[in-house]
């Protein structure tokens, strides 16, 4: 009997110390911060359902339940949206904007991180955090000199920069160059130099290396400079409402802010202004949908260095 109760209770000691250290596993900052992501990811999702059930319910629907699902889809909305808020030629701005200033900005964004990567040069550091500082530039600081230097620009030349696609094309190149040359360096310094040494020893120049050896190995790289320039320009709002005054050529976030504003004249129509909102962000979600794993592997290459 003494036995018996001695090994019951050593049981029970092993099993109450067992508990505090599965507690402090299950707290280890590894699985909190697996969690948060969890919770933040169920709530973003969550989010973008209830957009895009309410783009389809009346504004009575709404105001009475907020949060509740329509009594009869309301696929109306998407199209009032689509003809009073002008989406067909916004839309088509915007494609031309974001992919073009993203395909630019990445060709001349190349070259110079390519450089700047492999100079042993004393500048080549210097250079390189001078594009980081262009990072902590608020875009609200420079809307001003940018507009003034465009006016003067095409008083000079007689280009047309100002309430045009090609205007607003170079200043999301100019706003995207400290960040894509800074990306693509860190990028390009985890690439493996005996390639390139083994291309020079086959008789290869520089820009044919670069062409033909460097660029197919950095192409999750350039893939998520591409990304992320063409996310930053399709949800930029404040430089294509400032330079773009034609209703012929705003972009979609400006044509949703001119949505919202006859809609406040007319009575609004929350179920079309979230179907506007919906219309904007559904080509960033399949974009994301198909391009999401080259993105996370760009962004996690480029870091490690």
């Amino acid at each position: 009997m003494t036995a018996t109760t001695r090994a019951s209770a050593t049981g029970q000691q092993q099993t109450a110390s067992r508990l505090p250290n599965q507690l402090l596993r299950r707290l280890r900052p590894a699985s909190l911060g697996a969690a948060a992501v969890r919770t933040l990811c169920a709530g973003n999702i969550l989010l973008l359902l209830w957009m895009v059930i309410t783009s389809l319910r009346s504004t009575k629907e709404i105001f009475v339940d907020p949060v509740g699902l329509p009594t009869h889809p309301r696929w109306e909305n998407y199209t009032e949206a689509w003809k009073t808020g002008g989406f067909g030629p916004a839309l088509f701005n915007s494609v031309l904007a974001a992919v073009g200033s993203a395909i630019i900005s990445v060709a001349i964004a190349a070259p110079a991180a390519y450089a700047l990567s492999r100079t042993k040069r004393k500048a080549g550091g210097p250079l390189t955090l001078l594009f980081a500082l262009g990072l902590g530039v608020p875009a609200q600081l420079i809307i001003i000199p940018v507009y003034v230097t465009l006016a003067k620009t095409q008083a000079a030349t007689h280009l047309q920069l100002l309430d045009s696609m090609q205007g607003l094309l170079f200043v999301y190149v100019g706003l995207a160059m400290p960040f894509t040359v800074f990306l693509l360096t860190g990028y390009f310094r985890t690439l493996p130099l005996e390639v390139e040494e083994a291309a020079c020893m086959d008789g290869a120049g520089a820009l044919r290396t670069f062409v033909q050896v460097v660029l197919p190995m950095a192409r999750n790289g350039i893939i998520t400079a591409l990304i992320l320039q063409v996310l930053g320009a399709w949800n930029e709002t404040l430089f294509a409402l400032v330079l773009l005054t034609d209703t012929a050529n705003r972009t979609l976030p400006v044509a949703l802010l001119s949505f919202i504003n006859q809609q406040q004249f007319s009575g609004t129509d929350w179920g079309g202004m979230f179907a506007g909102v919906v219309i904007i962000m559904v080509p960033v979600l399949v974009l994301f949908v198909v391009l999401g794993q080259r993105l996370i592997a760009g962004m996690t290459a480029g870091v490690s260095k």
